[in-house]
């Protein structure tokens, strides 16, 4: 070999190394890291109330509501904690609008995203037991 060919060589081979066919994580690497984020919300009371009192148009004087306790169910790729809520808030014109349902969706023990269309909240908050949500009746500005 000559002594000229021993730099290319030695690159060809490190280039080599570089490529992979490593597209990213695999399905099971990922599916572990979206289980791994599946942490029971220890204060998914508190979250919702910061959430709604920005939610909600009128967050005074709300009436029946309710909240049920955080549940796995399937979204996505797999399982979230959630919770369900009902309430009875003002419109825009200051009378109530009629009892309405959301489901808030938990990521790492956090409030990641509030669910409001009708559809999804009622497959995902069919089977939901409420208790009473006091907090959220007393909430105000």
């Amino acid at each position: 070999m000559r002594i000229w060919m021993v730099p290319a060589l030695v690159g060809v081979l490190t280039l080599g190394g570089c490529a992979s066919d490593d597209m990213g994580p695999s399905q099971v690497e990922l599916r572990a890291q979206w289980d791994a984020q599946n942490v029971y919300p220890k204060n998914y009371r508190e979250d919702l109330l910061a959430y709604m009192s920005s939610y909600l148009n009128n967050p005074n004087h709300i009436r029946d509501a309710g909240i049920s306790m955080p549940q796995l169910k399937y979204k996505g790729p797999g399982d979230r904690y959630m919770v369900c809520v009902r309430y009875n808030a003002h419109d825009d014109h200051g009378h109530y609008a009629g009892v309405k349902e959301g489901a808030a969706v938990y990521v790492s023990g956090r409030l990641d995203h509030f669910i409001d269309q009708k559809k999804q909240v009622e497959q995902l908050c069919q089977d939901a037991a409420f208790a009473p949500f006091p907090a959220l009746e007393t909430l105000g500005r």
